[in-house]
């Protein structure tokens, strides 16, 4: 039996059809060899993974002494890399409840766009899942209630949301957030 941790995911990274990175997160607690420590190391080991992964049929590969997983949705790579030796069946529990969770928080709509249009709430999926390299969290419904929970506390007033609504859904809105101000 090898050397048991807490510590099983090295990195969680996103990027586009293209390779180009949209979020990426690398965990250096608990490993005892600090890999990729500089932006250019980094953008070097996510440009030779996406090159491996690009057209590859398994979900599981093992690329720079480490392991693997991903995942292709509609125009994104989601990418979980562990230590060599850790449990596939565990880092895939880690991937699909993430990917599940961060498809909830988008209703269902998972593409470049809405990533980069809902970025706070794909990160904060991401440190709801994985705190430090530490598999917190793997059923994607607990994932996502936490994510929203911590929405209702913040007042989003952008342009681009109240573009999209109607006036009804406006003041819906309106409504609801002044209640809950008032319950408080």
């Amino acid at each position: 039996m090898g050397n048991l941790s807490l510590y099983t995911v090295r990195a969680v990274i996103l990027m586009d059809s293209e390779g180009n990175r949209l979020v990426a997160k690398y965990f250096t607690r608990g490993q005892t060899v600090q890999n990729y420590k500089t932006l250019k190391e980094q953008q070097k080991f996510e440009s030779g993974l996406f090159a491996k992964t690009r057209k590859s049929n398994s979900e599981v590969v093992l690329y720079d002494g480490q392991t693997v997983l991903f995942k292709y949705v509609n125009d994104v790579y989601f990418y979980l890399i562990g230590n060599p030796e850790e449990n596939e069946l565990l880092l895939g529990a880690i991937l699909n409840g993430l990917t599940e969770a961060i498809s909830q928080l988008l209703n269902f709509n998972i593409d470049k766009r809405s990533i980069l249009d809902n970025l706070d709430m794909v990160v904060l999926a991401l440190d709801e899942a994985i705190d430090d390299g530490i598999a917190l969290e793997t059923d994607p419904n607990a994932i996502a209630a936490n994510v929203s929970k911590r929405g209702v506390d913040t007042i989003d007033v952008s342009l681009s949301n109240l573009n999209e609504q109607t006036v009804l859904d406006a003041y819906k809105l309106a409504k609801e957030r002044l209640n809950l101000a008032l319950l408080r």
